[in-house]
């Protein structure tokens, strides 16, 4: 690696934003420091990437263009967990380690996820509306003691979701294909087929990966009546529309989530239509957006780097790739 190439390009929006000083760290290693477009338009990226030997990536797609951007590239640390959005193989034979912080987030999108269905169960922000507009009409919401909790994914947000939800005196059930029974039982949770879950859950958290839509037609056929269902995970695990529908039969009591397909850059979803807009409590994809998370997930992102470039190897190796 050249002098000239000793650059990080940083595309993560809240790198650095919390109490801990990790720009600091990447300077004092003697690094220059690059902010960059984070929803990564490889026309902004060409000159910040062309000189990179480090890439701090937020949640925008990396793919052979952008790779090709980039020659003296050796590491791309994601900042979170998904690496979906990264072409794995692309960056294998560009030699570029990919490693990403699991863990970092964990907590705060678990305790998210209990926010959001705490406040569809109780409709807040609807009641907070009514106070604003001087109007203090009560409407009437459900307890979470007592209810069939279900949790789709059994990573290790869904786990923190799981024991969130036992705490709040929940009865949890579980489906997860590719962790055994057995794990689940023994967390004190009972594993569930998915038709099976989704019949008996009063209320559902989403934290699988994503790729397949979970809440589709077939979801709404054999739904519990009043069923919430809360999404801290990816857009693309319910079909909006199927959402919609089973807001207004009634099938569903309240949605929640912290994605829209609309992030993308589609249409406008059909959930902000203001006949749902008591029922339907939406956050800017902010789950992970803790002092805390953000101090652990650039911390991680950073030792990832400075490993790489100093010839050692990280913690979190999702894909390495040699030259």
């Amino acid at each position: 690696m050249t002098a000239s190439a000793k650059r990080v390009v940083v595309t993560a929006r809240s790198f650095g934003s919390g109490s801990s000083d990790v720009l600091g760290r990447l300077e004092r290693a003697g690094l220059e420091v690059v902010r960059a477009s984070a929803d990564h338009d490889p026309l902004l990226l060409r000159d910040p990437l062309a000189k990179a030997c480090a890439w701090i990536a937020g949640t925008g797609p990396v793919t052979v263009e952008h790779l090709a951007l980039a020659p003296h590239l050796s590491v791309l640390a994601r900042y979170g967990v998904g690496v979906d959005s990264v072409d794995l193989d692309a960056a294998a034979c560009a030699g570029v380690l990919v490693a990403n912080t699991p863990g970092a987030n964990s907590d705060a999108v678990a305790e998210h996820a209990i926010a959001l269905l705490l406040a569809a169960l109780r409709s807040v922000p609807a009641g907070d509306r009514r106070v604003r507009s001087g109007t203090w009409t009560v409407s009437r919401g459900r307890q979470l003691a007592g209810t069939t909790a279900g949790v789709v994914g059994f990573g290790l947000i869904g786990r923190r979701v799981a024991a969130r939800l036992a705490a709040l005196g929940c009865s949890v059930v579980v489906h997860d294909p590719g962790v055994d029974d057995e794990a689940i039982a023994a967390m004190g949770h009972r594993p569930l087929p998915l038709q099976s879950l989704c019949s008996e859950a009063d209320v559902v958290s989403l934290h699988a990966p994503g790729g397949t839509v979970i809440v589709d037609e077939d979801w709404l056929a054999h739904a519990r009546a009043g069923q919430v269902v809360v999404n801290t995970a990816r857009a693309d695990l319910v079909d909006e529309q199927v959402v919609c529908a089973g807001l207004s039969s009634g099938t569903f009591f309240a949605y929640a989530a912290d994605t829209l397909a609309t992030e993308a850059g589609r249409a406008g979803s059909p959930l902000l239509a203001e006949e749902f807009a008591d029922r339907v409590v939406l956050t800017p994809h902010l789950g992970a957006q803790t002092i805390e998370a953000v101090d652990s997930m650039g911390t991680m992102a950073v030792d990832a780097v400075l490993a790489v470039l100093s010839g050692g190897t990280p913690q979190h190796v999702v894909s390495a790739g040699a030259r």
